[in-house]
Protein backbone atom coordinates (compact mmCIF):
# COMPACT_ATOMS: atom_id res chain seq x y z
CA UNK A 1 0.00 0.00 0.00
CA UNK A 2 2.78 2.43 0.95
CA UNK A 3 4.74 1.49 -2.17
CA UNK A 4 1.70 2.14 -4.35
CA UNK A 5 1.12 5.48 -2.58
CA UNK A 6 4.74 6.46 -3.30
CA UNK A 7 4.17 5.63 -6.97
CA UNK A 8 1.15 7.95 -7.05
CA UNK A 9 3.05 10.75 -5.31
CA UNK A 10 5.91 10.53 -7.80
CA UNK A 11 3.49 10.67 -10.71
CA UNK A 12 1.71 13.71 -9.29
CA UNK A 13 4.72 15.82 -8.36
CA UNK A 14 6.53 14.85 -11.56
CA UNK A 15 3.71 16.39 -13.57
CA UNK A 16 4.22 20.11 -13.06
CA UNK A 17 1.01 20.91 -14.91
CA UNK A 18 -1.03 18.85 -12.44
CA UNK A 19 0.62 20.60 -9.50
CA UNK A 20 -0.01 24.01 -11.04
CA UNK A 21 -3.64 23.39 -11.94
CA UNK A 22 -4.36 21.95 -8.49
CA UNK A 23 -3.36 25.37 -7.14
CA UNK A 24 -4.96 27.38 -9.94
CA UNK A 25 -8.03 28.32 -7.90
CA UNK A 26 -5.70 29.58 -5.15
CA UNK A 27 -3.80 31.78 -7.61
CA UNK A 28 -7.07 33.11 -9.02
CA UNK A 29 -8.35 34.04 -5.56
CA UNK A 30 -5.11 35.81 -4.65
CA UNK A 31 -5.11 37.64 -7.98
CA UNK A 32 -8.72 38.77 -7.63
CA UNK A 33 -8.11 39.92 -4.07
CA UNK A 34 -4.97 41.88 -4.93
CA UNK A 35 -6.48 43.49 -8.05
CA UNK A 36 -10.15 44.00 -7.13
CA UNK A 37 -11.65 42.42 -4.02
CA UNK A 38 -9.17 43.86 -1.54
CA UNK A 39 -9.91 47.48 -2.41
CA UNK A 40 -13.67 46.85 -2.50
CA UNK A 41 -13.67 45.29 0.96
CA UNK A 42 -11.36 47.92 2.40
CA UNK A 43 -13.78 50.68 1.37
CA UNK A 44 -16.32 49.29 3.85
CA UNK A 45 -13.74 49.24 6.68
CA UNK A 46 -12.34 52.72 6.25
CA UNK A 47 -11.23 54.17 9.59
CA UNK A 48 -11.01 50.82 11.39
CA UNK A 49 -7.52 50.23 12.84
CA UNK A 50 -5.66 47.26 11.38
CA UNK A 51 -8.28 46.76 8.67
CA UNK A 52 -5.73 45.56 6.12
CA UNK A 53 -4.34 42.94 8.50
CA UNK A 54 -7.88 41.87 9.31
CA UNK A 55 -9.02 41.34 5.74
CA UNK A 56 -5.74 39.81 4.58
CA UNK A 57 -6.20 37.24 7.32
CA UNK A 58 -9.81 36.70 6.19
CA UNK A 59 -8.93 35.98 2.56
CA UNK A 60 -5.95 33.78 3.43
CA UNK A 61 -8.03 31.71 5.82
CA UNK A 62 -10.53 31.03 3.05
CA UNK A 63 -7.68 30.24 0.71
CA UNK A 64 -6.49 27.50 3.09
CA UNK A 65 -9.89 25.80 2.90
CA UNK A 66 -9.95 26.07 -0.91
CA UNK A 67 -6.50 24.49 -1.14
CA UNK A 68 -7.64 21.38 0.69
CA UNK A 69 -10.31 20.82 -1.98
CA UNK A 70 -8.48 21.66 -5.20
CA UNK A 71 -5.25 19.85 -4.34
CA UNK A 72 -6.95 16.62 -3.29
CA UNK A 73 -8.99 16.60 -6.47
CA UNK A 74 -5.81 17.26 -8.44
CA UNK A 75 -4.09 14.33 -6.75
CA UNK A 76 -7.02 12.05 -7.59
CA UNK A 77 -6.50 12.73 -11.28
CA UNK A 78 -4.15 9.73 -11.14
CA UNK A 79 -7.16 7.50 -10.45
CA UNK A 80 -8.92 8.74 -13.58
CA UNK A 81 -5.74 8.48 -15.63
CA UNK A 82 -5.15 4.87 -14.53
CA UNK A 83 -8.70 4.02 -15.56
CA UNK A 84 -8.55 5.82 -18.89
CA UNK A 85 -5.28 4.09 -19.85
CA UNK A 86 -6.38 0.68 -18.61
CA UNK A 87 -3.63 0.60 -15.98
CA UNK A 88 -6.19 -0.10 -13.26
CA UNK A 89 -7.19 -3.32 -15.02
CA UNK A 90 -3.53 -4.32 -15.28
CA UNK A 91 -3.22 -4.01 -11.51
CA UNK A 92 -6.18 -6.36 -11.10
CA UNK A 93 -4.43 -9.09 -13.06
CA UNK A 94 -1.49 -8.88 -10.64
CA UNK A 95 -1.38 -10.27 -7.09
CA UNK A 96 -2.02 -6.74 -5.72
CA UNK A 97 -5.24 -6.64 -3.71
CA UNK A 98 -7.93 -4.11 -4.57
CA UNK A 99 -7.82 -2.82 -0.98
CA UNK A 100 -4.10 -2.09 -1.45
CA UNK A 101 -4.84 -0.01 -4.53
CA UNK A 102 -7.64 1.93 -2.85
CA UNK A 103 -5.54 2.51 0.25
CA UNK A 104 -2.62 3.73 -1.86
CA UNK A 105 -4.82 6.22 -3.70
CA UNK A 106 -6.22 7.54 -0.42
CA UNK A 107 -2.84 7.88 1.30
CA UNK A 108 -1.26 9.70 -1.64
CA UNK A 109 -4.28 12.02 -1.88
CA UNK A 110 -4.07 12.98 1.78
CA UNK A 111 -0.30 13.50 1.60
CA UNK A 112 -0.65 15.76 -1.44
CA UNK A 113 -3.42 17.74 0.27
CA UNK A 114 -1.43 18.26 3.45
CA UNK A 115 1.85 19.12 1.69
CA UNK A 116 0.24 21.60 -0.70
CA UNK A 117 -1.76 23.14 2.16
CA UNK A 118 1.49 23.66 4.08
CA UNK A 119 2.92 25.42 1.04
CA UNK A 120 -0.20 27.60 0.90
CA UNK A 121 0.16 28.34 4.62
CA UNK A 122 3.74 29.56 4.18
CA UNK A 123 2.77 31.75 1.23
CA UNK A 124 -0.26 33.10 3.11
CA UNK A 125 1.79 34.04 6.15
CA UNK A 126 4.43 35.73 4.02
CA UNK A 127 1.76 37.72 2.18
CA UNK A 128 0.15 38.86 5.43
CA UNK A 129 3.48 39.94 6.94
CA UNK A 130 4.67 41.72 3.78
CA UNK A 131 1.34 43.60 3.73
CA UNK A 132 1.95 44.88 7.27
CA UNK A 133 0.42 42.10 9.37
CA UNK A 134 1.93 39.63 11.81
CA UNK A 135 2.79 35.96 11.84
CA UNK A 136 0.34 33.65 13.60
CA UNK A 137 1.16 33.02 17.28
CA UNK A 138 2.58 29.53 17.89
CA UNK A 139 -0.60 28.35 19.58
CA UNK A 140 -2.71 29.42 16.62
CA UNK A 141 -0.20 27.90 14.23
CA UNK A 142 -0.67 24.51 15.88
CA UNK A 143 -4.43 24.90 15.53
CA UNK A 144 -4.01 25.67 11.83
CA UNK A 145 -1.89 22.54 11.35
CA UNK A 146 -4.63 20.47 12.97
CA UNK A 147 -7.25 22.11 10.76
CA UNK A 148 -5.15 21.38 7.67
CA UNK A 149 -5.22 17.67 8.48
CA UNK A 150 -8.95 17.70 9.30
CA UNK A 151 -9.99 19.72 6.24
CA UNK A 152 -7.77 17.61 3.97
CA UNK A 153 -9.36 14.43 5.28
CA UNK A 154 -12.88 15.79 4.72
CA UNK A 155 -12.08 17.26 1.30
CA UNK A 156 -10.12 14.19 0.21
CA UNK A 157 -12.97 11.87 1.21
CA UNK A 158 -15.53 13.93 -0.73
CA UNK A 159 -13.31 14.17 -3.81
CA UNK A 160 -12.47 10.45 -3.62
CA UNK A 161 -16.17 9.63 -3.75
CA UNK A 162 -16.82 12.13 -6.56
CA UNK A 163 -13.88 10.94 -8.67
CA UNK A 164 -15.07 7.33 -8.39
CA UNK A 165 -17.78 8.25 -10.94
CA UNK A 166 -15.33 9.49 -13.61
CA UNK A 167 -13.87 7.14 -16.18
CA UNK A 168 -12.46 9.61 -18.73
CA UNK A 169 -9.96 12.40 -18.37
CA UNK A 170 -12.17 14.80 -20.35
CA UNK A 171 -15.05 14.44 -17.88
CA UNK A 172 -12.65 14.82 -14.98
CA UNK A 173 -11.13 17.95 -16.54
CA UNK A 174 -14.55 19.56 -16.98
CA UNK A 175 -15.50 18.74 -13.38
CA UNK A 176 -12.23 20.21 -12.11
CA UNK A 177 -12.85 23.41 -14.04
CA UNK A 178 -16.39 23.75 -12.73
CA UNK A 179 -15.25 23.07 -9.18
CA UNK A 180 -12.44 25.59 -9.42
CA UNK A 181 -14.96 28.19 -10.60
CA UNK A 182 -17.58 27.53 -7.93
CA UNK A 183 -15.36 26.85 -4.94
CA UNK A 184 -14.79 30.53 -4.18
CA UNK A 185 -18.54 31.11 -3.92
CA UNK A 186 -19.18 27.93 -1.90
CA UNK A 187 -16.56 29.09 0.62
CA UNK A 188 -17.89 32.65 0.78
CA UNK A 189 -14.57 34.07 -0.47
CA UNK A 190 -15.30 36.16 -3.55
CA UNK A 191 -17.88 38.14 -1.59
CA UNK A 192 -18.66 38.05 2.15
CA UNK A 193 -21.44 35.61 2.91
CA UNK A 194 -23.55 38.37 4.47
CA UNK A 195 -23.90 40.03 1.06
CA UNK A 196 -25.36 36.90 -0.57
CA UNK A 197 -29.11 36.16 -0.77
CA UNK A 198 -30.46 34.02 2.06
CA UNK A 199 -30.92 31.01 -0.23
CA UNK A 200 -27.29 31.13 -1.37
CA UNK A 201 -26.16 31.55 2.25
CA UNK A 202 -28.01 28.35 3.09
CA UNK A 203 -26.19 26.51 0.30
CA UNK A 204 -22.85 27.80 1.59
CA UNK A 205 -23.62 26.66 5.12
CA UNK A 206 -24.69 23.22 3.89
CA UNK A 207 -21.42 22.72 1.99
CA UNK A 208 -19.32 20.78 4.56
CA UNK A 209 -15.93 22.26 3.68
CA UNK A 210 -17.27 25.79 4.22
CA UNK A 211 -17.10 24.89 7.91
CA UNK A 212 -13.36 24.42 7.46
CA UNK A 213 -13.25 27.99 6.14
CA UNK A 214 -15.01 29.31 9.25
CA UNK A 215 -12.60 27.45 11.53
CA UNK A 216 -9.57 28.75 9.64
CA UNK A 217 -10.99 32.28 9.84
CA UNK A 218 -11.53 32.05 13.58
CA UNK A 219 -7.86 31.18 14.07
CA UNK A 220 -6.36 33.50 11.45
CA UNK A 221 -8.49 36.49 12.48
CA UNK A 222 -8.25 36.15 16.25
CA UNK A 223 -5.33 38.60 16.62
CA UNK A 224 -6.38 41.20 14.02
CA UNK A 225 -9.95 41.26 15.38
CA UNK A 226 -8.66 41.99 18.86
CA UNK A 227 -6.96 45.06 17.37
CA UNK A 228 -9.66 46.24 14.96
CA UNK A 229 -12.56 45.77 17.39
CA UNK A 230 -10.88 46.66 20.67
CA UNK A 231 -13.58 48.05 22.98
CA UNK A 232 -16.34 47.53 20.40
CA UNK A 233 -19.77 46.24 21.55
CA UNK A 234 -20.20 42.47 21.32
CA UNK A 235 -23.17 42.95 19.00
CA UNK A 236 -20.98 44.81 16.51
CA UNK A 237 -18.29 42.12 16.65
CA UNK A 238 -20.82 39.32 16.15
CA UNK A 239 -22.44 41.20 13.27
CA UNK A 240 -19.09 41.51 11.50
CA UNK A 241 -18.20 37.87 12.15
CA UNK A 242 -21.53 36.72 10.75
CA UNK A 243 -21.22 38.97 7.70
CA UNK A 244 -17.78 37.68 6.63
CA UNK A 245 -18.34 34.03 7.58
CA UNK A 246 -16.22 33.80 10.70
CA UNK A 247 -19.27 32.20 12.30
CA UNK A 248 -22.43 30.76 10.77
CA UNK A 249 -25.82 31.76 12.15
CA UNK A 250 -28.50 29.11 12.48
CA UNK A 251 -31.94 30.38 13.44
CA UNK A 252 -31.28 32.60 16.47
CA UNK A 253 -27.94 31.06 17.42
CA UNK A 254 -24.50 30.45 15.93
CA UNK A 255 -22.77 27.22 15.02
CA UNK A 256 -20.01 26.53 17.54
CA UNK A 257 -16.43 25.58 16.54
CA UNK A 258 -17.02 22.14 18.05
CA UNK A 259 -20.08 21.61 15.85
CA UNK A 260 -18.15 22.65 12.74
CA UNK A 261 -15.33 20.29 13.72
CA UNK A 262 -17.79 17.42 14.17
CA UNK A 263 -19.38 18.19 10.79
CA UNK A 264 -15.98 17.92 9.12
CA UNK A 265 -15.12 14.70 10.97
CA UNK A 266 -18.50 13.15 10.09
CA UNK A 267 -18.10 14.24 6.46
CA UNK A 268 -14.68 12.60 6.28
CA UNK A 269 -16.02 9.36 7.74
CA UNK A 270 -19.19 9.15 5.64
CA UNK A 271 -17.57 9.97 2.30
CA UNK A 272 -14.57 7.78 3.10
CA UNK A 273 -16.93 4.81 3.53
CA UNK A 274 -18.88 5.71 0.37
CA UNK A 275 -15.73 6.23 -1.68
CA UNK A 276 -14.14 2.97 -0.57
CA UNK A 277 -17.41 1.14 -1.21
CA UNK A 278 -17.54 2.58 -4.73
CA UNK A 279 -13.93 1.68 -5.50
CA UNK A 280 -14.15 -1.84 -4.08
CA UNK A 281 -17.27 -2.79 -6.04
CA UNK A 282 -16.57 -5.65 -8.45
CA UNK A 283 -18.16 -3.66 -11.29
CA UNK A 284 -15.63 -0.87 -10.92
CA UNK A 285 -13.06 -0.90 -13.75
Amino acid sequence: MITFAKRNLKLFFRDRASVFFSLLAVFIIIGLYVLFLGDMVMMDLEGIPGARFLMDSWIMAGLMAVTSVTTTMGALGIVVEDRAKGIYKDFHTSPVKRTTLVGGYLISTLVVGVVMSLVALVLSELYIVVSGGEFLPWGNMLKVLGLIVLSTMASGAIMFFVVSFFKTQNAYGVASTVLGTLIGFLMGIYVPIGVLPSGVQTVVKLFPISHAATLFRQVFMEVPMSVSFAGAPQEMVLGFQTSVGVVFKYNDGTISPLTSTLILAATALVFFILGVWRMLRPTQP
